[in-house]
């Protein structure tokens, strides 16, 4: 029977680049589309604002799609994680708690990288590979399948017959929805705001997330800007707030960014334009169908906390990629979508359940609640196994 390719990508976010160039690499051909060309270009208008922390299991990954060699050299390393706990009547730490790398690992929790950049390497690394043909500007529209085969209509009017969709095309993935997949959805009516910021005191490769109430304000290390310290940020909190924040001047923006910081890096100064998104949970009930997988926030969405969103994309990829690499002549089939499905469904529903307990958690804006908080980070990094134990688990190195 012939195919136009074996794998059909729908999504060129992070995730679909990224599994482009994972199966092109291991010898797959691939068609990946996208309707929106990415943006590669921090000044330009649509960048992606945030950054991603690529935790030490997806490097091995990363390596083996030739990866690598093109993020190592704009990599910030993480090596402490830290919690701050600011929840008292003023904005100031009062419970500081750090998660060490060193304690683990030789290596540090992993690497930070701003989300555009991550495209533009992403894009470099598949002109290397011949057999990936990626068309931005073209996205699904149609999803017809049958034991032997998924064939996919385009928005160019074309239509690709294909072993097997991987479907990385967002929270409302029009794959997903063509297979008839349901999901389950979790509103916080929460709010993130996405930005880079410069400030004077270093961050010494740590990872802070400042805990007051509404959400985590998160600094996450970038390199240096213009010999200054740089972390990008993620501020979450209630919609109408974030909202009202993203409309103020840049003088306003900058003094109650470095509030909510709890003044830990001294003064911030806004280094990027700022993002603003939903935060939401949401998991399919299935991770697949007739000749489909689901990837990424086809498959899940988390809040922005602990790193895991992409990271456990990754794990999908990785699972599905070693899934068709032992037995190529299957790939699609009911068998190794099912146990695709097998092999990632309660990882995901943990991490899912865990990550929506954490964000319920830093909303908290009675004081009651707060110091609730506070015990539970005090009590939980006490007991030195249990704190390895979360850290393991949060590098999905312990399940």
């Amino acid at each position: 029977m012939d195919f136009d390719c074996d794998i059909l990508i729908s999504g060129g976010g992070i995730a679909g680049l990224t599994a482009a160039t994972a199966f092109g690499s291991a010898g797959f051909s691939v068609i990946c589309v996208d309707p929106t060309p990415p943006v590669t270009d921090a000044d330009a208008e649509g960048a992606d604002m945030r950054s991603t922390a690529l935790l030490q299991p997806a490097r091995a990954l990363l390596e083996d799609a030739g990866l690598w060699p093109h993020l190592a050299p704009h990599a910030a390393p993480l090596q402490i994680m830290r919690i701050v706990d600011a929840g008292g009547e003023e904005a100031t730490p009062r419970t500081t708690r750090e998660f060490d790398a060193a304690d683990i690992s030789d290596a540090p929790f992993g690497w930070n990288f701003p989300n555009w950049l991550l495209r533009r390497e992403l894009l470099a690394r598949l002109k290397d590979l011949p057999n990936v043909d990626f068309r931005p500007g073209t996205g699904t529209t149609t999803l017809f399948t049958r034991s032997s085969e998924a064939r996919v209509g385009l928005s160019d009017g074309s239509r690709i017959k294909t072993r097997l969709v991987a479907a990385a095309d967002g929270r409302n993935s029009p794959m997903r929805e063509a297979a008839g997949i349901d999901v389950r959805t979790r509103r916080y009516g929460q709010k993130a705001l996405a930005f880079s910021v410069t400030h004077p005191i270093p961050h010494e490769n740590a990872s802070t997330e400042v805990h007051r109430s509404g959400g985590p304000f998160t600094l996450v290390p970038l390199p240096d800007r213009d010999g200054m310290p740089c972390s990008a940020v993620v501020w979450m909190d209630d919609g109408p707030a974030t909202q009202t924040r993203a409309a103020l001047d840049v003088a306003a923006f900058e003094a109650e960014a470095t509030a909510r910081s709890a003044h830990l890096f001294g003064p911030l100064t806004l280094a990027s334009n700022r993002a603003l998104w939903p935060i939401i949970s949401q998991e399919a009930k299935r991770l697949s169908g007739e000749r489909i997988a689901l990837l990424a926030e086809a498959a899940h969405v988390v809040p922005p906390i602990g790193a895991q969103g992409l990271n456990m994309s990754l794990a999908d990829l990785t699972t599905l990629l070693d899934l068709a690499r032992k037995a190529p002549n299957q790939l699609g089939n009911a068998e190794m979508l099912e146990a695709y499905h097998s092999a990632r469904h309660a990882d995901i529903a943990l991490r899912v359940r865990g990550i929506d307990l954490l964000n319920r958690a830093s909303q908290a804006s009675s004081p009651l609640a707060r110091e609730a908080r506070a015990a539970g980070l005090n009590a939980l990094y006490a007991l030195p196994q249990v704190r390895k134990m979360l850290m393991q688990m949060g590098l999905g190195l312990r399940r």
